[in-house]
């Protein structure tokens, strides 16, 4: 057997290596819900919303607005599939950005009357819920442990949130006390838990996103935080 002596032994090893991994298939096991292909959707529908709106808000163009809406709707799924070592969705799929672009147009040609201050953060609430959940399941579809699946879920539904944030100048969601993340973990630690216990993964991921939206809503409406850290002397 002749080796291309231009590549180094290391570098081979490398390749081939990578080459095995790349070639595992994904688990063969009905942990994906039936719905996910809409849950997933939703989820990146709203976020593409809630990122067009922030840029709306400061009167950007509709260039902006595109931009805006396909970072928050796919930054958190990309994060998630590098993580787990899936093929990025939204790469693979030319569906999604043009769904981000149709919603970014859709806030564009409406009148700002339409979109009140608190649009954004049910729009984000709904995404929150819907992609962690989504996120869960699809790392779980991968062979990812429970624990590590439900992170995964929160880094789906989190990362969009806070891209959006720092390109638009205000102060990350992880800096403010208020029920956010916790929701996710909620939506994402619910669905594992009851895949495990053996629910219908639909059925675990309806209560999953519906757990995680409840608990984002009420902290919304109310104003609800988990205590701050005090500083003192």
């Amino acid at each position: 057997m002749r080796h291309d002596k231009s590549v180094p032994i290391a570098g081979r090893s490398a390749v081939r290596a990578g080459a095995m991994i790349a070639s595992v298939p994904p688990l063969s096991v009905p942990i994906l819900p039936t719905a996910a292909p809409w849950l997933d959707l939703a989820g990146l529908a709203v976020f593409a919303a809630s990122g067009a709106l922030a840029a709306a808000r400061r009167g950007q163009t509709l260039v902006t607005l595109s931009f805006f809406a396909l970072i928050t709707g796919v930054g958190g799924g990309t994060v998630r599939d590098l993580l787990i070592g899936a093929p990025v969705f939204w790469v693979r799929d030319g569906h999604v950005a043009g769904l981000c672009l149709i919603v970014a147009i859709v806030i564009w040609a409406t009148p700002r009357r339409w979109w009140s201050s608190a649009a954004l953060d049910w729009f984000d609430a709904v995404g929150l819920a819907a992609y962690a959940a989504y996120g869960a399941a699809k790392a779980m579809r991968y062979g990812v442990a429970p624990v590590p699946a439900a992170v995964m879920g929160v880094v789906a539904a989190c990362v969009g949130g806070i891209i959006r944030d720092v390109l638009a100048g205000e102060p990350s969601i992880l800096m403010r006390p208020e029920l956010y993340v916790t929701a996710a973990a909620l939506a994402s630690a619910s669905f594992v838990a009851l895949a495990m216990a053996g629910m219908d993964p639909t059925t675990a991921g309806i209560i999953g996103a519906a757990a995680g939206f409840t608990l984002r809503a009420v902290a919304i409406r109310w104003k609800l935080a988990l205590p701050a850290y005090r500083w003192t002397d």
